[in-house]
């Protein structure tokens, strides 16, 4: 309330900030262009949101009209008459220190410095009260109903109609919102109705299921899924089985000629020094940082801190996070 309310104080002539039934409106909207205009509840949504979107506006209008024609006023009266009264109430205090100190002093200070003294806090006290007076006068003024001719209440009188009317004003701003809130309420209120009657008078739909396509099964061996599997060769009792027709592997897809060296990766670390296992795939993103992939078995050679190893793999040494790997053989203490 106290945000609002600073903010209604500012300089701009247009509230600075959303009002919530406008961020609902939106929201509304927003929702129900996404239904479609097939779509009931959707329609419905659209209608919701454009009346929460006015609502917004008139709320606007009643924010705008309460700072121009009551905070602001009240403000003034504070800035001015108020502050005008502290200034003379702490000239006042100033004084009778002074007063009061000289008093002390009497026989030791001339008899006219200390007239002078009482002269002007009699004249600060004398301003003080007027001030704080005329301030007060308006309560007064409405007992006496400003029937005192010449008199302070009877000048008191245009100020305290003054304030009266700014209560007024606000008291009629806030009428003017409700009546205009109750209005747009009204017609969303039947604008939502009048889609409930048009929604039940529509004849049901029934669903009515596509027909199925027939599924295409294929061949027998291709029935894991439409994808073909290998069939196993058929043997007869006639065939003649020759041990040129079993399958040989290879080390790779092309023939290997006497003499050809394999390039196999280095044997894994022995499990007799600290080592561990990778158990996801590390891509190295920093210089001095080692990769590895899933299952990798890497020589631990020093721990950095409680996150991070080094370690050798392939020949190469890096470091890398603890929480990749699982460690077989942990490094001595």
């Amino acid at each position: 309330m106290l945000n609002t309310v600073s903010k209604i104080r500012g300089q701009v002539k247009n509230p600075g900030y959303p009002q919530s039934e406008g961020l609902l409106g939106e929201c509304m909207i927003r929702h129900g262009k996404e239904l479609g205009g097939e779509s009931n509840f959707g329609d419905a949504l659209l209608d919701a949101g454009e009346s929460m979107k006015r609502l917004a506006e008139v709320k606007d209008s009643l924010d705008i009209e309460v700072k121009q024609n009551f905070i602001d006023p009240l403000q003034n009266l504070c800035d001015k008459d108020l502050k005008e009264i502290q200034h003379h109430l702490k000239k006042l205090e100033g004084r009778r220190l002074d007063f009061d100190y000289k008093k002390k002093r009497q026989g030791k200070i001339p008899d006219e410095e200390l007239r002078q003294a009482m002269e002007k806090f009699e004249e600060s006290k004398e301003v003080a009260e007027t001030s704080m007076h005329n301030l007060l006068e308006t309560d007064e003024a409405a007992r006496d109903g400003g029937q005192k001719e010449g008199s302070s209440s009877a000048l008191a009188g245009p100020l305290q109609i003054e304030q009266v009317s700014q209560l007024s004003a606000l008291v009629d701003a806030q009428l003017d919102y409700h009546r205009q809130a109750v209005q747009i309420l009204d017609e969303l209120a039947d604008k939502l109705k009048r889609r409930m009657r048009e929604a039940s008078s529509r004849p049901k739909r029934e669903y009515k299921p596509k027909p199925r396509e027939p599924l295409d099964l294929g061949e027998p061996e291709q029935s894991n899924g439409g994808f073909p599997c290998a069939t196993a060769p058929k043997i007869t009792a006639s065939s003649s089985f020759r041990s040129s027709d079993k399958p040989t592997r290879t080390p790779s897809s092309r023939s290997m000629r006497a003499g050809d060296s394999l390039d196999l990766p280095p044997p894994p670390a022995p499990l007799d020094q600290p080592s561990c296992k990778a158990l996801y795939d590390f891509e190295p993103e920093n210089d001095g940082e080692l990769g590895f992939h899933e299952g990798d078995i890497i020589t631990l050679t020093n721990q950095i801190d409680e996150n991070w190893y080094e370690g050798m793999l392939h020949g190469q040494s890096g470091f890398f996070p603890l929480s990749y790997v699982e460690v077989l053989v942990p490094l001595p203490q």
